[in-house]
């Protein structure tokens, strides 16, 4: 197996309980059957020699599903489907389901913009009834995402939206405010009910939703400083739950509503598709070297357009039509750390991301030609790469490292929680590897406190992608954080141009929660032991009284 690329032993793990099938056993072999699966019709020998090089070299990272994928049968290349509702119809909401289960079977996620859904209580003239609103559809594809489970193996990834002005906004901003929820018969709240048990069914848990913003909201908040009653809300639950997120979709970009479950693809066409690999920053050496593979990339994923299955004719058609890539970015907080920088885009990266860029465009239009297909509409999308991340050992997507030690819970018998010290494998990998002071890493935890710092890198970024970023910025718990609403949705307000989208994560926000920051000293001195945290889990029924489960 090569060494050069799984560095660390949880990347060892993660490719052989994951990745690993007969033909592709070590990750030099899997590159190899991916590259002239994908490239073989399309690409030089030479080309093809010097991509299979990058990518053993880990310097670019095709996305998850095609690394899944490489050498089977199947060619699900693509990690996700964005959906639109197109009508307010029954035939558009039974559609959904259909292209909603008939996606979510091939293992890769969904999202759906559901604007166009009359609100809750309007008037049916055909029938004389009356509407359901969105929410009941969200709440219904929530549970085929559920019980599909993307074959057993997967968790599903489902993304919900819906306009600011849809007149059933003000339900949605609250739909996943679990905590002031009552679960019929007891005293406890939903959100009581995740701590208690993760896997507790609650409202649209399996769903990510962002409230969209388009370029009216955009320009009265220009024009008056005001960010709007549904803005503050927005904020108001973000700062407290993490939900809703935020969609800003201005001026030529405005109907490009429809996301991935991941938010980094954005379209204005039903059943398109994502197409995702990332360039590892934190394996590349110099811009020329930059320059190779970001070409190399571009051209795997154009070949990609050509060989990958897909879930249903429509999607075909739309991917001929936009030819989407989601090349992407990955590495980015190691790169800085590794040169003594800070967390920010300083003039060094701008240089490495107008390369980034300027390459992907050229390729793109230059490539399409030689091979007579319909040029691509955009090329970069920087996706979160959470397990292409382990594999590579480096920092995912354009976030900091998340913590450099923390405590990890976990359930023992179904009940009962224990967890243990951990010092993350990343940071620990950087220690070693550039001989740097533990304490000097700022983190995602470290971060909180300067949200602004954060929400101006991911701005600085977006500069340079034409779709979007998949990001989350952490924050310290409602009761610690030592700013207001107003002042949170202030700042953000002022950067939404030059965003795509935002989501935030308040610590201690979701029940479950595996992860705990503690400072560096006090983990390696624990590291091995195995701590009862002292909290029992409880059986749901036992809550409310034997009589029935849940609401």
């Amino acid at each position: 197996m090569s060494n050069e690329f799984l560095r660390t032993e949880l990347s060892k793990t993660v490719f052989n309980n994951k990745y690993r099938h007969d033909g592709c056993e070590t990750w030099d072999d899997l590159c190899v059957v991916l590259v002239n699966q994908v490239c073989g019709k399309y690409l030089s020998k030479d080309e093809i020699k010097d991509l299979i090089s990058v990518m053993q070299k880990g310097q670019f990272i095709p996305g998850g599903r095609y690394i899944y994928y490489a050498g089977r049968p199947n060619k699900f290349f693509n990690n996700c489907y964005l959906l639109r509702s197109e009508e307010d119809s029954r035939g558009d909401w039974a559609n959904l389901s259909w292209k909603a289960e008939t996606c979510l079977m091939t293992g890769g996620g969904i999202g759906n913009d559901y604007s166009i859904y009359r609100p809750h209580g309007a008037t049916i003239k055909r029938t004389g009834g009356t509407a359901s609103g969105p929410i009941p559809k969200m709440n219904m594809i929530n549970e085929i995402g559920r019980n599909v489970m993307q074959g057993g193996s997967r968790r599903s990834a489902i993304y919900a939206s819906l306009n600011w002005k849809h007149g059933d906004i003000k339900e949605f901003l609250v739909v996943k405010d679990w905590n002031n929820q009552k679960v019929h018969g007891t005293e406890y709240s939903v959100g009581d009910m995740k701590k208690f048990d993760f896997n507790y069914n609650a409202p649209l848990d399996m769903t990510n939703i962002s409230v969209n913003y388009d370029t009216e909201w955009l320009l009265k908040y220009m024009a008056t400083g005001d960010v709007g009653d549904v803005f503050r809300k927005n904020v108001e639950m973000a700062l407290l739950n993490g939900e809703p997120g935020f969609s800003f979709n201005f001026f030529d970009k405005e109907h490009e509503t429809l996301r991935n479950a991941c938010t980094e693809i954005t379209s204005s066409d039903d059943s398109d598709v994502c197409n995702l690999g990332s360039v590892n920053l934190s394996r590349i050496d110099s811009i020329s070297e930059m320059a190779m593979v970001c070409e190399l990339g571009t051209k795997f994923l154009m070949c990609g357009t050509l060989e990958a299955d897909l879930p249903y004719e429509k999607i075909a058609k739309v991917r001929e039509k936009n030819r989407r890539l989601g090349l992407g970015l990955m590495g980015v907080h190691e790169w800085l750390i590794k040169r003594g920088l800070r967390y920010e885009v300083n003039e060094e990266l701008h240089k490495w991301l107008s390369v980034y860029r300027g390459v992907s465009d050229d390729v793109s239009k230059k490539f399409s030609s030689v091979l007579g297909i319909s040029t691509p509409v955009a090329n970069r999308a920087i996706a979160p790469t959470g397990t292409i991340g382990i594999l590579a050992g480096t920092t995912t997507g354009i976030e900091p490292v998340f913590a450099v030690a923390y405590k990890r819970r976990y359930l023992t018998g179904g009940t009962k929680w224990k967890y243990q010290y951990q010092v993350e494998g990343i940071a620990r990998d950087m220690i070693e590897r550039y001989g740097i002071n533990p304490d000097s890493i700022e983190t995602a935890a470290d971060l909180a406190f300067d949200y602004e710092r954060r929400i101006k890198f991911q701005a600085d970024v977006q500069d340079y992608v034409d779709m979007s970023i998949s990001s989350t910025i952490n924050l310290p718990a409602r009761s610690e954080q030592r700013f207001s609403t107003k002042d949170f949705a202030n700042t953000l307000a002022k950067y939404a141009s030059r965003l795509r989208g935002f989501t935030c994560y308040p610590d201690g926000a979701r029940g479950g929660q595996p992860l705990t920051v503690v400072p560096y000293s006090e983990a390696v001195t624990r590291l091995g032991e195995e701590f009862e945290e002292g909290i029992t889990n409880t059986d749901v029924c036992e809550l409310n009284g034997g009589g029935h489960c849940g609401i």
